[in-house]
């Protein structure tokens, strides 16, 4: 749902849209704030949702999308204005994490920085990826922040106390607290030293002694991976699973797919300077990033179609690659295994 989308709702539902947005905040261990890099500006309306989230912003990531849709030179501008416009509504005393990329499988646009949104791509995956395995401290951490407010709910509570008269004088002590004129001060109940010593107890021995247990035992644990979605089948980025409509074209024929198109890609092989019937892995990248497909992608089509991993292409192993970059470049997945009908006849009995 998108921020006004989600805004009017809230309004129509007679929701309070700020009170919403803190308890969804409470609750992630992690918050992305994304932005287009081609049309940058921050709304009234996202304004608001980022004011809303106020005291979370150690959860804060930003996404700056799109970004292989303008120059290098441009990106840092406004990369630069992205900054500045956040400085002025993100109150932290570090900068905010900013990723900087296209977040998805498609060609790039502008491939002149591939290279760096790759990088970006693997951190923000990586940055995902360690939730589970922080989500205890993260717990922990959030005890006692709650705990710290207790106490100055606590001495607050106390010290109103003893400033409201006792008999006299009381309706106008609480027009001066103003917001404080609708609550019943005899409520209100005195400190209790006794609880508090606990509450500092707590915070001075029995959290940090959990702090030591936490730690030692993620170290002891397997990490968790995060899985499903983009995440499946690979620890190295969003490679997505299974295979689609492209992959699957052809399942049920006898001969191989990839055959019908395969005297145009030995037009393309022959002029790579084969050695022995083979290409090397540099002469096919050359031709394979002509694609503009990130090279995430890539790697995964180079993995699939070097069948015998020796490093080097034939003819046959170089028309699957190029079969494979066509089925992405049409919108489908790619397998994470070859299926039979994409394997070429001479090479069946080797992955049998």
């Amino acid at each position: 749902m998108a921020c006004n989308d989600f805004i009017m709702y809230c309004v129509v539902a007679g929701y309070d849209f700020a009170a919403v947005l803190e308890w969804f905040a409470e609750r992630v261990d992690r918050i992305i704030l994304l932005f287009d890099a081609h049309k940058l500006d921050i709304s009234d309306e996202f304004s608001e949702v980022i004011k809303a989230l106020k005291n979370h912003e150690d959860k804060m990531r930003v996404v700056l999308n799109k970004a292989d849709q303008i120059e290098t030179q441009q990106l840092m501008r406004v990369y630069g204005a992205l900054m500045w416009s956040l400085g002025k509504i993100v109150n932290t005393p570090e900068v905010i994490r900013v990723y900087i990329g296209s977040f998805w499988s498609h060609p790039l646009l502008i491939p002149d920085n591939r290279k760096l949104f790759e990088a970006e791509e693997q951190d923000l995956f990586r940055d995902i990826q360690s939730l589970p395995r922080n989500a205890a401290l993260r717990k922990l951490n959030d005890l006692i922040k709650r705990a710290r407010l207790a106490k100055v709910h606590a001495y607050i509570i106390s010290s109103l106390k003893k400033e409201m008269p006792s008999v006299f004088g009381k309706d106008n002590k609480k027009k001066e607290l103003d917001l404080l004129q609708s609550q019943d001060f005899t409520k209100f109940q005195p400190i209790k030293n006794k609880l508090l010593e606990t509450v500092d107890e707590m915070l001075a021995h029995d959290i940090a002694h959990l702090m030591v247990l936490v730690r030692q035992e993620e170290s002891q644990k397997p990490v968790q991976i995060v899985k499903g979605g983009a995440f499946e089948g690979t620890q190295n980025g969003p490679f997505g699973h299974g295979y689609g409509e492209g992959a699957g074209e052809g399942i049920d024929d006898a001969d191989w797919v990839v055959s019908r198109d395969k005297p145009m890609y030995d037009e393309i092989f022959y002029t790579l300077s084969p050695v022995n019937g083979k290409v090397t892995g540099a002469n096919a990248k050359r031709e394979m990033v002509k694609s503009k497909l990130p090279n995430t992608v890539l790697g995964k089509i180079w993995k699939l179609a070097d069948i015998d991993k020796d490093g080097l292409l034939d003819d046959e192993e170089f028309a699957l690659a190029n079969h494979l970059i066509k089925v992405k470049l049409e919108g489908h997945e790619l397998p994470n295994d070859l299926p039979c009908h994409l394997i070429p006849p001479s090479k069946r009995k080797m992955v049998g």
